[in-house]
């Protein structure tokens, strides 16, 4: 990964901050991008303590503001022309019902389309890479998810897991819609369930709420470390330059469920949301 520079979307915790450090260790430039200025600075000291580079570089945004996004990304586009990989990485679990800074339902807003307008707007420096490529990390959770799209807030009948899995099969159909636009160009794009992995998302960052559960379940969950393996491999494999619009697990693709695999659902969620984000 020498001379190759890698956006990590949440480099600050879990399988971000695993895949950031691993990055920088194989040479690349690595962009932490991350909500929070502290936690993100001192995740940025970990990356480069545990990767011995000081190619690493935190950029502050807010996936849950299109402003931030549009903001974050004029920034990165000033400063690298090319963007040789891409992770969307980042997300969030809310156990209440909130809303993004543009109306929208958090866990939709951020791990859908907060991602959906960072990647369009990296399209330029992604083309401009050798071979640029996409990692959308996804969950297996999307098997249980519906688009609700007539109630986008989830104003009626909110709960977590609706709201999450909702968000993971928007990744997977975003992914497979993205690769086919992507088609005779030089950029890829797969998604990944990492299996089920110990980090902080679900957790209350100001009460501290789901820790104990965490702690209690830890002896069940992969490493953030083992859950980026397969992330990482995307964005590094050589074998894999041309592969995209692909789901894998533990390094092997995966058969998606019909409603994952709808491409008139992935076309319409597509619109959609380019009629949200105002993006043409």
């Amino acid at each position: 990964m020498l001379g190759k520079t890698v956006l990590v979307t949440g480099g600050n915790s879990g399988m971000g901050l695993a895949t950031s450090i691993e990055m920088a260790r194989r040479g690349a430039a690595v962009i932490m991008a991350c909500r929070s200025r502290q936690r993100g600075e001192e995740a940025l000291a970990v990356v480069k303590r545990q990767s011995g580079s000081d190619h690493i570089r935190l950029m502050l945004c807010d996936l849950a503001s299109f402003k931030s996004i549009s903001a974050f990304t004029e920034e990165f586009k000033a400063g690298y022309p090319v963007l040789d990989v891409l992770i969307n990485n980042a997300g969030v679990v809310t156990v209440k019902r909130q809303l993004t800074a543009d109306g929208y339902e958090m866990d939709f807003g951020v791990n859908h389309l907060g991602h959906f307008l960072l990647t369009n707007l990296l399209l330029e420096p992604l083309a401009a890479a050798e071979q640029g490529r996409i990692v959308v990390v996804a969950s297996g959770a999307y098997k249980i998810g519906k688009l609700h799209l007539d109630d986008h807030t989830l104003s009626r009948g909110y709960n977590p897991a609706k709201a999450y899995a909702r968000s993971k099969l928007a990744n997977i159909l975003f992914t497979r819609e993205l690769a086919s636009r992507l088609q005779g160009t030089r950029v890829t794009v797969n998604a990944v369930h990492p299996g089920a992995v110990g980090t902080s998302i679900g957790v209350n960052r100001e009460t501290g709420f789901g820790r104990s559960v965490l702690k209690l379940l830890s002896h069940f969950f992969l490493t953030p470390e083992q859950g980026a393996d397969t992330a990482i491999w995307l964005a590094t494999a050589p074998e894999l330059g041309e592969v995209s619009g692909e789901y894998y697990y533990r390094r092997k693709v995966q058969e998606l469920s019909p409603r994952a695999r709808d491409a008139a659902a992935a076309a319409q969620l597509w619109q959609w949301s380019l009629d949200q984000t105002g993006h043409v």
